[in-house]
């Protein structure tokens, strides 16, 4: 493919991905890089596609059909217990335990590979940064920062699953 190619695609895929997003509930812009990614990697298995129009217009669809299906899996996180709301009625057992996941949680953190560690350390912070001023602070696009962080967060997962699962009680 010429770049001419590809900037004659970038308005028609801004275009697609602004209409479909509200609909997946995305962002047009997370919709967007995953659309080129599918492209960087189809041109680097099969070449470029006959009808790069159609092709751009299914692929959209493809993704946001993908990220329909991953926002109904995905459950939100149920805590232990309701945590209350004032410091006072906390006992010294619920504190330590307390504390003792977050430091958990930030050593893993610590151990992520490459910018994770980073991206999720930014995002912990107790300054409460905005998408912008963590893309700022790290230096990579601000579109780029939901992928990243969903891949960041499943090795977040992966890497806590032996510490959960052998803290549960079994039987």
């Amino acid at each position: 493919m010429t770049p001419d190619l590809l900037a004659s695609l970038h308005p028609l895929l801004s275009a697609e991905a602004s209409a479909e997003a509200p609909a997946a509930g995305a962002e047009p812009g997370d919709l967007e890089q995953a659309v080129w990614l599918r492209l960087l990697e189809r041109l680097a298995a099969d070449g470029p596609p006959r009808d790069p129009e159609g092709w751009l217009r299914r692929a959209v669809r493809a993704e946001v059909r993908r990220t329909r299906r991953t926002a109904r899996r995905e459950q939100p996180y149920e805590p232990y217990e309701t945590e209350p709301a004032d410091d006072a009625e906390r006992g010294p057992e619920h504190l330590a335990l307390t504390a003792a996941r977050h430091r958990a949680l930030r050593a893993a953190v610590h151990r992520l590979p490459g910018r994770c560690s980073r991206l999720l350390q930014a995002l912990l912070s107790p300054e409460d940064l905005t998408y912008r001023e963590i893309a700022g602070k790290l230096g990579i696009s601000q579109g780029s920062l939901g992928p990243e962080r969903s891949r960041c967060l499943g090795c977040l997962r992966r890497l806590l699953a032996p510490e959960v699962a052998a803290s549960e009680v079994r039987g």
